[in-house]
């Protein structure tokens, strides 16, 4: 039994950083820190695991080794759910890894609940973000990779392997790029921060320095360089095109969104603005918000702690999971086969 006023011990792990927070039962970080995630040739998945272990170890004893109201972590996907085996598209270091049974393990008698990353910024921004007050929300992650996830009247959808809302790999141009799912046209191919980069140097975009990023690209498109506006256009109107096509699926009030590539600011959101009018066209639909995550980079980690906070709402790992009546659970084989087709 936890301390009454106990944090959560969150977790958001990504392609680009490893990231752990203290957050309050308000909403309120308390503590944070982060690495970045490694890429090293050879990494294996113990020697991810530990680098993970060390964050989590160096936050918790910096903040005084306080007592924990449990363990929730985003990561990104596609995993088994809710025993979340993971294999992070963008983290080939972990294929079907057991972070969920690692964490238990680590953090025995305490609740640890592990989702998707984009499905933490939709839980956070419903809880305390953006979407507080509303009952139908897309949250969204633009970074490394594209993801979501779905609160619906309220509630947080799972679907049926834990992948509801996975708007990243909705397809926005059937010709276009093909996606790391195996897919072509996906929204990722086309808005995720690296792919940004290499069609921008496609087009004939050089800048300096050898590990260019999404954030340089930004910065040259808010100078003026026409490939690096074209590029943000580009992922912009992608956005905008598959938002429109999930509130019209979904009847939408806002889709609020977070992420590294969300901070390019209007260069991003005015073209997916145009987008999303011009495709958004039953009157319904037209009502839709989208608005940049209220709470910023730390939207999933209070996403991952609202799955323990507010289990009520945005947690169903724990309950029977026997959807088609044939006395098994299918949450984790039907996500395991999710996994396997995907990487």
């Amino acid at each position: 039994m936890s301390e009454p006023g106990a944090p959560v011990l969150a977790v958001d792990i990504g392609g680009t950083k490893l990231a752990a927070a203290l957050v309050e039962p308000g909403g309120r970080v308390a503590a944070y820190d982060r690495v970045a995630t490694p890429h090293e040739p050879g990494l294996d998945a113990d020697g991810l695991w530990r680098t993970l272990e060390a964050l989590l170890d160096a936050l918790v004893t910096e903040a005084g080794s306080p007592a924990l109201a449990g363990v929730g972590v985003g990561c990104g996907g596609p995993m088994t759910w809710p025993a979340a085996e993971v294999s992070p598209l963008n983290i080939p270091a972990w294929r079907g890894f057991p972070l969920r049974a690692r964490l238990r393990e680590r953090y025995p008698g305490l609740p640890v609940r592990v989702h998707n990353d984009a499905i933490c910024v939709a839980a956070g921004e419903h809880w305390r973000g953006a979407g507080r007050g509303r009952g139908n929300v897309l949250g969204m992650v633009v970074s490394t990779g594209v993801g979501g996830g779905l609160v619906l009247d309220g509630r947080l959808v799972d679907g049926a392997s834990g992948n509801a809302g996975h708007i990243g790999h909705v397809v926005v141009d059937p010709d276009g790029p093909p996606c790391k799912c195996g897919g072509r046209g996906c929204l990722e191919a086309i808005a995720r921060g690296p792919g940004l980069v290499a069609w921008a140097g496609e087009q004939g975009w050089r800048p300096g320095g050898r590990d260019v990023t999404g954030v340089e690209l930004a910065a040259d498109a808010r100078r003026g360089h026409p490939v690096a506006v074209a590029a943000m256009r580009r992922a912009g109107r992608a956005l905008g095109i598959a938002i429109a096509s999930a509130t019209h699926l979904c009847d939408l009030e806002v889709a609020a969104i977070g992420g590294g590539v969300s901070q390019a600011g209007a260069l991003l959101f005015d073209p997916l603005e145009e987008a999303l009018r011009t495709h958004a066209r039953m009157e319904f639909a037209r009502r839709v918000r989208v608005v940049p995550a209220a709470l910023g980079q730390t939207a999933g980690l209070i996403g991952a702690a609202a799955l323990v906070f507010a289990g009520d709402r945005y947690w169903n790992g724990d309950r029977d999971r026997d959807r088609d009546g044939d006395g098994d659970r299918d949450g984790g084989r039907d996500a395991r086969a999710t996994a396997e087709g995907a990487v």
